[in-house]
């Protein structure tokens, strides 16, 4: 059986996550690999509605272990229902977040222990983590008024969380940077859009190069 990429971007609120990830999906298509291009929480119906129940605005009261374990239960069944058989059938996966997220937001940002959260992710997703991550670090400051001045953008309640809130995020994403540093990759995502790209390309064709079916045209 064939084995897959398993890829995923991480960052805070307004890193530009999304316009990375359909980056880099439009060159590995180009090169020949099969994408799928998903997203946490989410990816299918049944993580999308608990999406809807952790974002929603209105559930300001959510308790922070509540948090924790919905994220959890959304990441499970959005890895075996869509990602795991992906990677079988030799696609590349390329997710806009995965259990990072949960390490840096509830872990270390809510105050959980990174250990703690980790222990709920392992037994989630049997350990399961991507073959690289791109963390795309923005100040605070920055990605929130990039959020603010995108009309188009869904406001979701991480999004009102105070800027200590974000701070605590970003230094939850830099721990994680360190202790996985054979698997996460740091980009500066306050340089142009244009310049992280190339960055994020050039990191994906390191790791992709060792792969027999891909290739530069």
């Amino acid at each position: 059986m064939s084995r897959g990429f398993f890829m995923t971007i991480e960052g805070g609120e307004g890193a530009g996550k999304t316009t990375i990830l359909q980056g880099i999906a439009d060159w590995l298509e180009a090169r020949g690999w099969d994408v799928v291009v998903t997203r946490e929480p989410g990816g299918i119906p049944i993580a999308e509605k608990i999406r809807e129940v952790i974002l929603d605005r209105v559930h300001t009261d959510m308790d922070a272990r509540t948090e924790a374990l919905l994220y959890a239960a959304a990441r499970r069944q959005h890895l075996v229902q869509k990602v795991e058989p992906a990677l079988a059938a030799g696609a590349a996966v390329l997710c806009d977040r995965f259990v990072d997220s949960s390490l840096a937001y509830q872990g270390h940002a809510r105050g959980l222990g990174i250990e703690e959260v980790w222990a709920i992710n392992r037994f989630a997703t049997v350990e399961r983590l991507p073959d690289l991550t791109l963390y795309l670090d923005v100040r605070p400051e920055i990605g929130l008024a990039r959020v603010r001045s995108d009309h188009g953008r869904e406001i979701n309640r991480l999004d009102l969380e105070d800027l200590t809130f974000h701070r605590k995020v970003r230094e939850g994403y830099l721990l994680l940077t360190r202790r996985f540093s054979d698997r996460i990759v740091t980009i500066n995502a306050e340089q142009p859009p244009e310049q992280v790209l190339a960055q994020a390309l050039q990191e994906t064709e390191k790791r992709f190069k060792g792969f027999s079916h891909f290739r530069v045209k």
